[in-house]
């Protein structure tokens, strides 16, 4: 991100910074695995699974004798039938996203949702969960449409939004998040209370981390200040 270009609309990453959906997305896994007599990983392990979409999750929960694309296409059918059924029986905004939003939607700036979780998924969470925000753009992995951490998505967010990608910046929890950010020119910032460590926003490009959406809220009101 250009040093000079004003922050102008706020792109999210759903799973581990807008919403908890650890236990819902282990437990599916978990349980597709089940379908097939194959070992289960505890929910904690899907800390440093999730973030770069469901086929690289069923990657990373089989059995290394099990990758081939024939295992991985059964298991992720087989998940996304699980989830289906269980997305929304423990998953919740993590605490303070309430605020976060209302504070940010009260001062008029433009939101978003950029997730690796595939598309339907993600337009269903975003309704059910933060249906009472204004989210112009919600985006998930969709077909044909390269996943985070290829800029695509932030691109075709800041052009449905009519602005440059510049102008936008990522709020996530993973390296992946921090590495699409940068890719696109856009200015990534971590958050504490998601997926992973802060070591590893900080060495993938963080402008900064914060520990909670007050301080995420008070440092975008303070740039937006800064350029008045």
């Amino acid at each position: 991100m250009k040093d000079s270009m004003r922050i102008q609309a706020i792109c999210f990453d759903l799973d581990g910074t807008l919403l908890d959906t650890l236990a819902d997305i282990g437990n599916a896994a978990n349980a597709a695995l089940l379908r097939f007599d194959l070992p289960t990983h505890p929910l904690e392990r899907y800390r440093y699974f999730v973030g770069e979409g469901a086929s690289r999750l069923m990657e990373q929960v089989l059995p290394q004798t099990y990758t081939s694309d024939e295992w991985r296409g059964r298991l992720l059918e087989a998940f996304e039938e699980e989830y289906a059924l269980g997305w929304k029986r423990q998953t919740c905004l993590y605490a303070g996203i309430a605020d976060l939003l209302d504070e940010l939607t009260q001062a008029a700036w433009p939101l978003a949702v950029l997730s690796n979780k595939p598309d339907a998924f993600t337009q269903q969470c975003v309704q059910h969960f933060l249906g009472a925000w204004p989210f112009r753009v919600v985006r998930g992995q969709q077909a044909g449409i390269p996943r985070k951490p290829d800029s695509t998505g932030m691109q075709l967010i800041a052009q449905e939004l009519s602005l440059p990608v510049e102008a936008l910046c990522l709020v996530g929890d993973t390296s992946v998040d921090m590495q699409t950010a940068t890719n696109a020119g856009s200015c990534p910032i971590g958050v504490s209370w998601g997926f992973r460590k802060v070591e590893e926003l900080q060495e993938h490009g963080a402008r900064l981390v914060v520990d909670s959406p007050i301080e995420l809220a008070t440092w975008l009101q303070k740039q937006r200040a800064e350029f008045s």
